[in-house]
């Protein structure tokens, strides 16, 4: 016999315990026995008589609950058993209020307290309503693409859909006492980030756990976010490798579009909009992480989450915004599609780590890594530009640069390492620099015609020589 998620012994009696009863009562009930060790032996109880009359006022004044209290004998050793029933709205003990986790009581605080609040009211974070802001603050574009979206999978009815935005919105469900809800900002509003910290996602291209590359941020409703990340993931962030059938030619990238934006989905949908963070996604030369802020449903497992198991969205009204539209399924099936799309497309399956918050890992194959000479899309060859924010929704933060500029810092590097060491091969260079054979040979070759390096001795056995430094 042994404590656990129900079961708590105190050998004496203190008024503190009334924190442990206040968490099983806010939790999924359970039992305090006072006059067992640690062990779970009887030690006795010498003031279990006056207890059992003194207990049930405190939880009656304390707690405002009323528990089952029993007095018990075990070869002439008196000992206590205090059971508590799970309780429908939220128990505090003097302010606070306890929470009984596996075999640990912790204090809920923060977004966790807010939370809890809710769930005993039966609402979730997304349903709370927002004041100041109204259906004409809403994004009508959005909207409309909504509407077409919603309309062209059947998962709208032509009546609804029909509705001016008001109705809409309405018909969704997404207001309350002529409040729009939190949901309906997050969906719709053009700029959520002015109501909600951290509602915006953010990417970037390591080098190692420490270099930062470059990176860009992703803001404007949710639907926008998931448009835009997956743009900018496929086509600056993602390399794919170029093959030919015939003269057809095929893009294959390390991670499936549908496997990568259904996780991505579901770090929209489900994380935890109540914690001032952003989504983050960063991508390696050999890898892709995606980072939500938010937690499994309680008393959820890892093996829960990877088995079968019925919808049970962190968002409902969110969610099923995204159902209408076509974007997410309602059966609780998207971690199943991201393994399932890997599987089809021979990449290897992702790692999911629950820490608690969620960490979705895709490792790309060895194959792809030597094809690209361990670099990762745009590292070596890319266009951005700067400002606060782009008519996109799409913040960026690395410097200015062109093409042809970059290119000057890529041979530049070239001609620093050939002056230290002359030696160096093409493959030892194309290491060092972190971009591929072929584009170390292109470089070189450029430098060869402009006078700037010329290669002496034998091809793997001479040096080369930097012209600038040999005219000095």
């Amino acid at each position: 016999m042994n404590e656990d998620q129900n079961t708590e012994w105190k050998v004496s009696w203190r008024d503190e315990y009334l924190k442990w009863l206040c968490g099983f009562a806010n939790a999924q009930g359970g039992v305090l026995e006072v006059g067992r060790n640690d062990k779970g032996q009887v030690v006795g109880l010498k003031d279990a008589a006056r207890l059992m009359e003194e207990l049930p006022n405190k939880l009656r004044d304390l707690l405002g609950i009323v528990a089952n209290i029993n007095l018990l004998d075990e070869d002439g050793r008196s000992w206590l058993r205090i059971a508590v029933e799970p309780y429908p709205v939220p128990i505090s003990y003097k302010g606070e209020y306890h929470y009984r986790s596996g075999s640990t009581k912790q204090v809920l605080k923060g977004a966790a307290l807010d939370h809890f609040l809710l769930g005993k009211t039966g609402k979730c974070w997304d349903m709370v309503p927002v004041p100041n802001v109204g259906v004409n603050d809403l994004d009508a574009e959005t909207l409309a693409r909504f509407r077409e979206r919603a309309t062209r999978t059947n998962r709208l009815a032509m009546s609804v859909s029909g509705e001016d935005d008001s109705g809409l919105v309405e018909k969704l469900r997404l207001v309350e006492n002529q409040y729009l809800k939190r949901a309906a900002v997050l969906l719709f509003h053009p700029d959520p980030e002015r109501f909600f910290t951290g509602a915006s996602i953010k990417i970037g291209y390591f080098e190692s756990e420490t270099n930062l590359r470059y990176h860009d941020e992703v803001c404007g409703n949710l639907f926008t976010q998931v448009s835009k990340t997956m743009d900018l993931l496929m086509t600056k962030y993602l390399k794919a490798v170029i093959s030919y059938e015939g003269i057809q030619r095929t893009e294959t990238y390390p991670v499936p579009e549908d496997a990568l934006r259904e996780a991505l989905l579901n770090a929209v949908v489900h994380r935890d909009y109540a914690v001032a963070a952003q989504i983050q996604i960063r991508i390696y030369a050999d890898q892709l992480k995606i980072w939500n802020p938010g937690e499994l449903p309680r008393d959820w497992s890892l093996e829960k989450l990877l088995g079968q198991h019925p919808s049970q969205p962190f968002n409902p009204d969110i969610a099923n915004a995204f159902f209408r539209a076509g974007e997410i399924e309602s059966w609780g099936r998207g971690i199943h599609r991201i393994f399932e799309s890997c599987q089809e497309a021979g990449t290897p399956e992702p790692v999911i780590q629950v820490q608690p918050d969620v960490w979705i890992k895709f490792v790309f194959s060895d194959a792809y890594v030597d094809s690209i000479g361990g670099r990762a899309s745009g590292a070596d060859n890319f266009i951005v530009t700067t400002g606060d924010r782009t008519s996109e929704g799409v913040r960026t933060t690395t410097q200015e640069t062109t093409q042809e500029t970059t290119q000057e810092t890529t041979q530049e590097k070239i001609l620093a390492l050939l002056r230290e060491y002359p030696e160096f091969t093409g493959t030892a260079l194309a290491a060092r620099i972190g971009i591929t054979s072929d584009g170390i040979r292109y470089h070189l070759d450029k430098l060869r015609k402009a006078g700037r390096i010329r290669h002496v001795g034998p091809t793997r056995k001479g040096h080369w020589e930097v012209m600038e430094d040999i005219d000095e």
